[in-house]
């Protein structure tokens, strides 16, 4: 049931929200829409569509949550939906258990500069299945495990378990990169 008025103005508590969140994180936004689409045109579309959904859900925000946590976990749910639409046109996802499989078992210091390293663990993410990509973004953002648990549905625990799993698993990438160049 929508709470639009007759007028068909939103309320302005929504339009308030909205501009605080966008405020406050709207730079991470970004960064998270850049984590799920690596192509410039679409991510595009993926940083409107989430930032519409956002402004669309304050009309149900109760603040059981904090702002950042609903902002979040509607990014990301818009996001991963974005994913699952696009998901014929995209390579297949990769499981962790398949990047393990074939990461190298070396233990050196990869030799790249920042900017490749970077460039590098945005396509590795993006590889990832839409949950842990959604785990690994938000664990970048610096979130807490209780707050990217909060936002998963995860237990903590599980969620810190599955950030040390990607972390072992991208460093080992980026190991087997470096061995390629």
């Amino acid at each position: 049931m929508s709470r639009i008025q007759s007028s068909g103005t939103p309320p302005p508590k929504r339009d308030e929200l909205y501009a605080t969140a966008v405020r406050e994180y709207g730079r991470a936004l970004d960064r998270l829409a850049a984590g799920y689409e690596a192509d410039p045109e679409k991510r595009h579309d993926l940083r409107q569509d989430i930032h519409f959904q956002l402004w669309r859900s304050f009309e149900v925000f109760d603040g059981r949550c904090s702002l950042k946590t609903w902002t979040f976990r509607v990014a990301h749910n818009t996001a991963v939906s974005y994913v699952n639409r696009e998901r014929r046109k995209n390579a297949g996802f990769v499981s962790l258990e398949e990047i393990e499989r074939t990461a190298p078992a070396e233990d050196r210091e990869p030799n790249i500069d920042r900017q490749r390293a970077l460039q590098q663990l945005s396509g590795f993410i993006q590889q990832l299945k839409p949950l842990d990509r959604q785990i690994m973004i938000s664990y970048l953002e610096e979130m807490d495990t209780a707050a990217i648990a909060e936002i998963t549905g995860l237990s903590p625990a599980n969620v810190g378990m599955k950030i040390h799993r990607i972390k072992n698993i991208l460093s080992s990438r980026f190991l087997e990169e470096e061995r390629y160049v």
